[in-house]
């Protein structure tokens, strides 16, 4: 690999390959992508470099318009190209190249997030719109029911959730379940995290509540040890549900401590920075949250099952 670009407004990459005259298109999953760049790759680009374009949302006409940028800037040479029902391609004012394409669509995505809860829709809003999928939640669906979360796993939960959802509405659904797991507590809130103090208990009340559990002289800073836990489903009409979890560890503070975030961050300590989870910026947060891991392997497992 010789060079890295990136589309100048879009989630496409491409890199320069060294001594491999070949050119590969590919989705961010690992499919090949029929593009009609081949012949113009053979006949302009360097003899002994090949090329390789990653393409996170796969628009057509975005990947011709990154292959141009590494074209003109490989060859020091200003390509000018125009794209309708032809392709035609020109040099120094003199059209070189023209060839009827036939692109096909991009299909609109949508994917619609199973919960109420505006925080946790921005997190995975950041991530998914990323991927070129419009994101909803169950308030842009008011007339839904709410389906009460009786299991006692958090698969469970989010299996109710996702696959009773996308019953009723025939979208591609995810649904989470997540919660806190403090260890001197024998795993609790678990489950029960989001009404820990009652059944329609606020997040300053259920942290009140974890405070005043760990409130003896006999939990010291060592044993206030706990993870975040996280069952991510995705269900869609007439298929199998794809299911993946994932874990942050963590502790317990002794005061609330930061200002963004929802639910127990200001009080779950990140093991590895030493901030609580409502002191990590939304970008921070993404990258090692339990969310942030359970999608990590959402996105390895997610072409097989829509293959499926």
């Amino acid at each position: 690999m010789k060079k890295l670009y990136k589309h100048e407004t879009k989630q496409i990459f491409a890199y320069v390959l060294a001594d491999e005259r070949t050119l590969i298109i590919e989705s961010i999953f690992g499919d090949e992508l029929e593009i009609p760049l081949y012949s113009l790759f053979f006949k302009y680009f360097p003899k002994l470099q090949g090329l390789k374009i990653i393409a996170v949302d796969e628009n057509p006409s975005d990947i011709i318009d990154l292959f141009f940028q590494v074209l003109r800037d490989v060859t020091a040479e200003e390509y000018q190209y125009q794209l309708s029902d032809t392709l035609t391609v020109s040099l120094a004012g003199n059209q070189i190249h023209s060839e009827t394409v036939t692109l096909a669509t991009t299909q609109d995505k949508s994917l619609l997030i199973a919960t109420r809860n505006e925080g946790k829709t921005r997190e995975f809003k950041a991530f998914f719109s990323h991927l070129g999928y419009t994101v909803k939640n169950l308030n842009d669906f008011p007339e839904l029911p709410d389906v009460a979360e009786t299991g006692m796993t958090f698969e469970e939960n989010a299996r109710l959730k996702a696959e009773t959802i996308s019953e009723l509405t025939g979208e591609l659904v995810l649904a989470d379940d997540s919660g806190l797991m403090v260890d001197v507590l024998g795993g609790l809130p678990g489950v029960w995290s989001a009404r820990f103090a009652g059944p329609h208990a606020t997040d300053a009340a259920n942290n009140a509540k974890l405070l005043h559990e760990l409130a003896s002289t006999a939990v010291t800073p060592e044993k206030r040890t706990a993870k975040f836990h996280t069952t991510l489903v995705v269900a869609a009409p007439d298929k199998p549900s794809l299911v993946v979890e994932g874990e942050w560890l963590g502790a317990i503070a002794t005061i609330p401590k930061g200002d963004d975030g929802f639910g127990y961050d200001p009080l779950f300590v990140d093991e590895a920075t030493g901030k609580t989870a409502a002191q990590l910026t939304l970008a921070q947060k993404n990258k090692v949250s339990h969310r942030a891991l359970a999608l990590e392997k959402l996105l390895t497992k997610w072409p097989d099952w829509q293959k499926s």
